[in-house]
């Protein structure tokens, strides 16, 4: 048995039908897609043929009916598997086969404790937490034992969607599976879709195409205008490397190269405490290709990139300090000085740049003309690409105790499991050029800026 669903034969075996080895595969889309029957039908398969100890869980299980025990159940009967035995709690096989079925949050002690787990399934991943994952995962150590994944994307912010899909674990297999990939679909329920499709397109994609959901409220950049700055085709012109400074830790090293309002090109890396020195090489060297500046964050461990710059004899590059003094206080935006409405540099810089992706999203969806300068294209086949459009799509606006808006905080984003946006913020660096008095490259007439 290769596969339930034809469509998913890959998933499991090659092409001359070897086993696929896989330290972690993930099934993940919208409904009435096969994924947790195909891993119940596999696991059921494996379970009659070896002797296997599966681990099936899910976040929140208070009954042993809100787990996939009966799914199991199901396709040992469907496919007439005989010798298992449905127990109270357990499903087992005269052959020595066990599967045992947990809630994460009642159970975690006894999760932690489960011995020789040849399979751990995690059903309904979409609400495991990034704690809940560090500790499933080492529970796992058998030599070749396998975790499998199987959720519905629900918000572009959850630890599942960013974990399994965007940054999946080294060694996994990775694949999205939706209704039309289900050769097994009723009529009824293709025309249950059919009938959400038309009224609602929007709850459509997100239910049966597997699509996140936006976390839109409060957000400063709304995910549909950077979409649109896949589709609007920018202007070249002067190049610049935005870079995000790191050291070690769960911070990343990332800069953004832009040629004149196009994001071209990111690259992200993790490097240790004693790097500091060769990543900045590492960014003067791409400058030094492209000819272009570097704007650099130039607080904490970013402190020391310039006298680096410099000591190479690299003098074309700025500071960014995203504390720093907003610029031209006096000058206006939307009626209010910038000193009375932006709370530091980074808050200029971001509604900056969200007037400008909001100025591309009018000009693709309505033909409205703005200058090249007022807007900003992203060249779709860059590298982190869809790191970038979640982080810029996920940081929201907060408050200083003035009532100016400033960007939410590093410790925020971290309240709600986001990871440092470290691809943002090379680009933010990047595209906020004008706004340190570095001319050379195209400014925003926005409002006096």
């Amino acid at each position: 048995m290769a596969s339930l669903n034809p469509n998913l034969k890959d998933f499991w075996v090659d092409q001359n039908l070897n086993p696929i080895a896989a330290r972690v595969r993930v099934l993940y889309g919208g409904r009435s897609s096969s994924k947790s029957w195909e891993y119940a039908g596999r696991v059921s398969w494996i379970g009659q043929k070896y002797k296997t100890r599966v681990l099936c869980v899910r976040r929140f299980q208070n009954k042993i009916k809100e787990s996939v025990y009966t799914l199991i159940k199901n396709q040992i009967e469907n496919f007439g598997f005989g010798d298992y035995r449905a127990l109270a709690t357990s499903i087992v096989h005269k052959n020595g086969t066990e599967m045992v079925f947990y809630g994460i949050e009642r159970n975690i002690e006894e999760i932690k404790s489960f011995e020789g787990a040849d399979i751990l399934w995690i059903e309904e991943a979409q609400n495991l937490t990034k704690e809940q994952w560090e500790i499933l995962e080492p529970t796992i150590r058998k030599e070749g034992s396998e975790i499998w994944v199987s959720f519905n994307p629900r918000e572009v912010t959850d630890f599942s969607w960013r974990h399994f899909v965007l940054n999946p674990p080294k060694g996994s297999i990775v694949r999205k599976i939706n209704y039309p990939d289900n050769p097994f679909l009723s009529k009824t329920m293709i025309d249950v879709i059919n009938n959400l499709k038309q009224s609602d397109y929007d709850a459509y994609k997100h239910v049966y195409l597997g699509e996140p959901r936006q976390d839109g409220e409060g957000v400063i950049i709304r995910r549909e205008w950077l979409d649109s700055a896949l589709i609007y085709k920018g202007k070249s012109g002067a190049k610049v490397i935005g870079y995000d400074v790191a050291d070690s830790g769960d911070d990343a090293n990332s800069y953004t190269e832009m040629d004149g309002n196009i994001v071209d090109n990111i690259v992200t890396w993790q490097a240790k405490e004693d790097e500091l020195n060769k990543s900045a090489m590492k960014v003067l060297h791409r400058a030094r290709e492209l000819d272009a500046v570097i704007g650099y964050d130039s607080i904490g461990v970013g402190a020391h990139t310039g006298s680096t710059l410099n000591a190479n004899n690299f003098k074309n590059h700025y500071k960014y300090n995203a504390g720093g003094k907003v610029r031209k206080p006096k000058a206006r935006y939307k009626g209010i000085k910038n000193g009375e409405f932006f709370s530091n540099l980074k808050a200029q810089s971001w509604w900056d740049v969200a007037d400008r992706f909001r100025n591309t999203h009018i000009h693709v969806t309505t033909g409205e003309k703005f200058k090249h300068e007022e807007m900003i294209s992203i060249n779709p086949k860059c590298d982190n690409l869809e790191a970038l459009m979640v982080q810029l799509s996920t940081v929201k606006k907060d408050y200083d105790k003035l009532g100016r808006v400033k960007v939410e905080s590093k410790d925020d984003l971290k309240a709600r499991q986001i990871e440092s946006p470290n691809e943002a913020e090379g680009f933010v660096i990047a595209a906020s050029r004008h706004l340190v008095g570095k001319t050379k490259i195209s400014t925003v007439n926005i409002e006096g800026l």
